[in-house]
């Protein structure tokens, strides 16, 4: 695969039991596609073992930190750089999540010292800081505001965290107290509430594109996790209510508008919307994307990889990660046409 500006990735994980030959199910797959790797690993001996499933040896690779990570803490910057620096010219960004402390001197002072070292690194990562601790989004946006002269420093806008951050807090305009996640689509007050659970989940894009635009202006290289979500959502066996594929809808046990399923907060148009927003202020070699979709449930036959489990004797369990990264596919085939339109060729 030749590498591609912006870089498209996805969530490169065994979140399906069995042995490596998931991993190896994914390499494949992932090869074919021409994606790169989004790996969780949660220290440098972790990462090197990840690796040996790199799709090829141009796959681009971002790596997401450990959430325990506290910035507070004077080890960690230390950590953070020990480990990016080791795999300068091999990772092209690391993922951190961000803190509620995040704004404290400390956190600044950690950041700061964790660009310093990483300038000194000619071909180094950048690290991301990434929105996921339930902060508000202005505040985000105002923590890499005064991060704007550390240039290897920037933010990972998780577009479903901050989704459903906006859902909530406009139910709660309204419903003081009640919590729009809770509700689920059995839930038998629903019927009564649908119409402006909908019509809640209609403003969310807007307020997301105020976000993205707000960051892509300061000029400096994003990150994207990219996924869908709606309140009402169990799909997720993580019981989140995003980290969906943008085509899920939301079925629910009466009719709506004629309908028995519900739109997620963007779908196909609002991943387009999104994406114009961000290419009409940055160069597309400083974006780069992760579609950070959860498995949900389904199989698919192996076909041209059954070869990778003859040792099993139950295929479920891969057939289960087989359809799972077919969904990742879909998704990062709709992310190429959409950039295509938009004139680049991925």
């Amino acid at each position: 695969m030749q590498s591609t500006n912006p870089h498209l990735l996805a969530l490169f994980q065994k979140r399906i039991d069995g042995d490596d030959a998931l991993l190896e199910l994914a390499r494949l797959r992932f090869q074919q596609a021409g994606l790169g790797t989004e790996f969780y690993a949660s220290s440098p001996e972790e990462l090197e073992w990840l690796l040996r499933f790199r799709p090829n040896d141009t796959a681009p690779v971002t790596v997401h930190l450990p959430r325990d990570i506290n910035l507070l803490e004077p080890r960690y910057s230390a950590w953070i750089i020990h480990y990016m620096t080791a795999f300068a010219g091999v990772v092209d960004g690391f993922i951190l999540h961000d803190q509620a402390e995040i704004l404290a001197p400390p956190c600044q002072a950690a950041l700061a010292r964790i660009d310093h070292a990483l300038q000194n690194c000619q071909t180094g990562p950048m690290l991301f800081v990434e929105y996921a601790a339930g902060l508000a989004p202005t505040v985000f946006c105002e923590l890499h505001e005064q991060l704007k002269d550390l240039p290897r420093v920037s933010a990972c806008i998780d577009i479903g965290h901050v989704g459903i951050y906006y859902a909530r807090q406009l139910y709660r305009q309204s419903h003081p107290g009640h919590d729009i996640c809770a509700l689920t689509p059995t839930a038998p007050e629903l019927p009564g509430l649908i119409e402006y659970i909908q019509n809640t989940v209609e403003q969310v894009l807007g307020m997301v594109l105020t976000v993205v635009r707000r960051l892509a202006g300061l000029g400096k290289a994003l990150h994207f996790h990219l996924h869908d979500g709606h309140p009402l959502s169990t799909f997720s066996p993580f019981g989140v209510a995003d980290h969906l594929s943008f085509f899920s809808k939301i079925p629910i046990p009466f009719a709506f508008k004629d309908k028995r399923e519900l739109a997620t907060m963007f779908g196909p148009g609002g991943l387009e919307k999104i994406i114009a927003a961000v290419t009409a202020l940055l160069d597309l070699d400083r974006l780069s994307f992760t579609l950070e979709i959860h498995p949900t449930k389904g199989r698919l036959p192996l076909g041209d990889a059954a070869y990778l489990f003859n040792h099993w004797r139950l295929k479920t369990n891969a057939e289960q990660m087989n359809y799972w990264l077919s969904v990742l596919v879909e998704n990062h085939r709709l992310l190429s046409a959409i950039l295509n339109r938009q004139g680049l060729k991925v």
